[in-house]
């Protein structure tokens, strides 16, 4: 049987993002014969949250699950579709009784048509964020339900890289991958952990690159140097300026769901 190659793709902010995302993530899951793609959409709507019909934009992209964090909340017209679609998360964290679900369990036949079956978890950090329940515990409420994984991925929405790496450290050995979201801003730390957890402190942002983590520099701007939380908008393309997607592709072991190899895109 041949390894499962997983994509994960980082923040997808406004429009931009989403349109080269339209144009690139099938190509990239055709080049690397992807089996499966997790896409963090919590900042496809103007940067703030998401909408169905942008959601429905992402599935047809190739997104077989889509992952959030603390914009998730933004659209309010949107909170129905957590709970009706099984398919988008939001952090698994977040006090009960909230809508929608933290980690959803799939079956996907690989490309040699074997059955896999796939855990996607959504965690939010707790440092230099809201205060929320624990991640750490939040994950290990979820043990039980782990017995027959294959592959576990996790979507780590936090701030702090150090809150990041001691969860990769934390969950070493029982995720394939733990990938972190949220800064925007694509690490260069890529590694498989010593138990073969595949492991990124952040994905990066799949949008424009002449921005401020895809938003308008002009208001980011004015933010820092007036300390005013002006509403912050995406940056508007620019004449010959650039758009990227970016995220992981990580090889994994089909019987032991440990990982194999890792890469940026």
């Amino acid at each position: 049987m041949k390894n499962l190659r997983v994509i994960m793709i980082g923040d997808v902010v406004g429009e931009p993002g989403l349109e080269v995302l339209e144009r690139c993530l099938p190509l990239l899951i055709k080049e690397s014969s992807a089996d499966f793609v997790m896409v963090n959409g919590e900042n496809v709507f103007g940067g703030f949250g998401l909408t169905a019909s942008l959601l429905d934009r992402l599935f047809a992209s190739g997104a077989d699950v889509v992952s959030g964090g603390n914009h998730t909340w933004e659209q309010r017209e949107f909170w129905p579709a957590l709970d009706s679609e099984k398919r988008v998360l939001r952090p698994l964290n977040y006090p009960a009784g909230n809508p929608g679900r933290g980690w959803v369990k799939l079956e996907k036949l690989s490309s040699d048509g074997t059955p896999i079956n796939y855990i996607a978890v959504n965690l939010q950090g707790r440092e230099l964020m809201s205060p929320l329940d624990c991640p750490f515990r939040s994950f290990d409420s979820l043990e039980t339900r782990l017995q027959e994984k294959t592959v576990v991925l996790v979507d780590f929405h936090a701030e702090s890289s150090r809150e990041k790496e001691a969860l990769g450290y934390y969950l070493d050995g029982r995720a394939s991958v733990v990938a972190g979201t949220h800064t925007h801003v694509q690490t260069a730390d890529e590694r498989i952990l010593p138990n073969g957890t595949a492991y990124i402190t952040d994905l990066g942002m799949t949008g424009t690159l002449d921005g401020v983590i895809g938003m308008d520099p002009k208001i980011c701007l004015n933010r820092a140097r007036n300390q005013v939380l002006y509403r912050m908008e995406t940056a508007a393309p620019v004449e010959g300026g650039k758009t990227a997607v970016q995220g992981i592709i990580v090889e994994i072991d089909m019987t032991s769901g440990k990982a194999v190899s890792i890469k940026r895109i």
